[in-house]
């Protein structure tokens, strides 16, 4: 299995300056490479502290000049806040520069904050997603852009520097939603999975892309890759409480920066699925769906946490995994424990482990507990 780390660049309430959390993250960005981890993976935000890296690419291209072998990936780029024009020369000038280490993440986000600050409407965000995607990954197999659609009008124009190898098998998109895995399959991408609903749910919705994906496209789906908030400790009942805390906390961050206790999204076009959100916290009250995102997550001693990954590869047939290891205001000092700890110990043995085929998808949980779905990202 591949092993990776992402930095999310986070300062919830202020409690640091924007600087500090730069220089901070970017001292544990440095670490990825000489510990072993196989790829640098950046977040597109704005506006907020949830994740202040408003150009992923920009931090790519950074982590390119500082490092030798590790991959580079955006999880993601999200199209819709991008001229797709833009968009393709910048992801071709970071494979350039890096030698073509880019695994390239696409997305069409999702929260109001960042839509109404680039003065775009939610319910264009799909199809302008498409249009976009189909647009940038055309251009780059062809090394020229060219588009005519409801939203984007590009007149042909070359991607200088040109793309000089293909970006299929290494493009990938996140989808939260359901009705997005079979556009994900038709753009003949992987896909990106960030946890926040029951593993059984996300192995059935993988089945019918994988199915779509082989319709379309003639030949099997890729592996997907899984992101996981990850706090390893040698300790099980310390890693608890701190995965409670800082995992946990960074969920609260979700439900602030996408507003989830609000009632948009169930009345914005294609964000129907999200809008179950608030009824979820009304239902169950956030201690709860806090606590469910958190038991989706990695966490535990070296042995727990192998064994959390090693199911969700049973699950989703993942080939990498992504840590996030320092996050919600975590101390620096503790992120870095927390990394070396999973470099030492947990990622050999992911890094032995043959990528296979995942399990049939299992039935929903019986009980209460079926019903929760911690929504968000």
């Amino acid at each position: 299995m591949h092993v990776g780390m992402a930095a999310v660049f986070q300062n919830p309430q202020k409690t640091r300056t924007d600087r500090d959390v730069y220089r901070n993250e970017l001292r544990l960005a440095d670490l990825a490479e000489p510990l072993g981890f196989e790829s640098i993976w950046g977040v597109e935000h704005h506006f907020t502290d949830y994740t202040m890296c408003p150009d992923v690419l920009q931090f790519l291209t950074y982590m390119a000049g500082r490092t030798q072998r590790a991959q580079l990936g955006s999880m993601v780029v999200v199209l819709p806040w991008h001229d797709p024009m833009r968009a393709a020369e910048e992801i071709a000038m970071l494979d350039t520069i890096s030698d073509g280490r880019m695994i390239l993440g696409l997305g069409r986000g999702a929260g109001k904050v960042e839509f109404d600050g680039f003065r775009l409407s939610m319910d264009e965000s799909r199809p302008r997603f498409v249009e976009c995607a189909e647009m940038i990954l055309g251009g780059l197999e062809s090394g020229y852009c060219e588009y005519d659609g409801a939203y984007v009008k590009q007149p042909r124009a070359a991607i200088r520097p040109a793309p000089f190898k293909s970006f299929r098998g290494r493009t990938y998109a996140a989808a939260v939603s359901p009705e997005s895995l079979p556009i994900m399959a038709k753009l003949g991408v992987g896909i990106l999975i960030i946890p926040q609903k029951p593993w059984h749910e996300v192995a059935k919705e993988l089945e019918t892309y994988r199915s779509v994906y082989r319709q379309v496209n003639g030949v099997d789906a890729p592996p997907p890759v899984s992101a996981g908030w990850t706090f390893c400790d040698a300790s099980p009942e310390r890693a608890r409480e701190m995965a409670r805390r800082y995992i946990g906390g960074y969920y609260q961050t979700v439900l602030d920066h996408y507003q989830f206790q609000g009632d948009h999204l169930a009345t914005t076009k294609g964000y129907e699925y999200y809008g179950k959100m608030s009824d979820k916290i009304a239902q169950y009250g956030i201690d709860t769906v806090v606590d469910y995102f958190t038991n989706l997550q990695v966490w535990g001693t070296p042995a727990q946490c192998f064994d959390k990954i090693l199911d969700i590869h049973r699950r989703t047939g993942n080939s990498h995994y992504v840590g996030v290891f320092s996050y919600a205001g975590m101390p620096y000092d503790e992120a870095e424990r927390n990394i070396r700890l999973f470099a030492a110990e947990v990622m050999p043995a992911l890094k032995k482990l043959a990528v296979q085929a995942p399990a049939p998808a299992e039935p929903a949980e019986t009980g209460a507990r079926e019903s929760v779905r911690a929504l968000g990202f």
